[in-house]
């Protein structure tokens, strides 16, 4: 229940109760068991293999709804966006591999650098998301197998 000031008028509102499903506990349990970013494609066939039947409309309308209410992490690799259950310690970082999607988290940025940086362009910040991309070691050495 949160509480809403309506001219000096405080007024309870409830919050809608969140629905609970087989679909989405199922969209949670498999998001859990990857340990790199996923795509809603990928988290869909590895669905349909463990003999779930949901559609690909409905896993993404829960993935959307995880990171939407910051219970999972969302990036955009290869113009497709991939998802993630993190870590609930707070604020995090990542970094990427653009081949195989494996992922690290990493430190964040210093706070006064970005502060400074915003600043020598004229913004103040208001949030910020950091996201590395690279090759991890296993795809740079198979790069050179090549």
């Amino acid at each position: 229940m949160t509480i809403q000031r309506n001219g000096g008028v405080a007024i309870a509102v409830k919050k809608p109760a969140e629905r609970h499903t087989k679909q989405k506990d199922a969209v949670l349990q498999a998001l859990r068991g990857c340990e790199d970013f996923v795509s809603a494609q990928d988290l869909h066939r590895q669905l349909a293999e463990q003999g779930e039947h949901i559609g690909l409309a409905t896993v993404y309308r829960q993935l959307n709804g995880l990171a939407a209410k910051g219970r999972a992490d969302t990036i955009r690799l290869n113009e497709q966006q991939m998802f993630r259950i993190c870590d609930e310690s707070g604020h995090h970082h990542h970094l990427v591999c653009e081949q195989c999607g494996r992922t690290v988290e990493i430190d964040p940025p210093d706070e006064n650098w970005l502060r400074k940086v915003a600043q020598e362009h004229g913004y103040t910040v208001i949030s910020h998301t950091v996201e590395v991309f690279g090759l991890c070691p296993d795809c740079q050495a198979m790069q050179v197998q090549e």
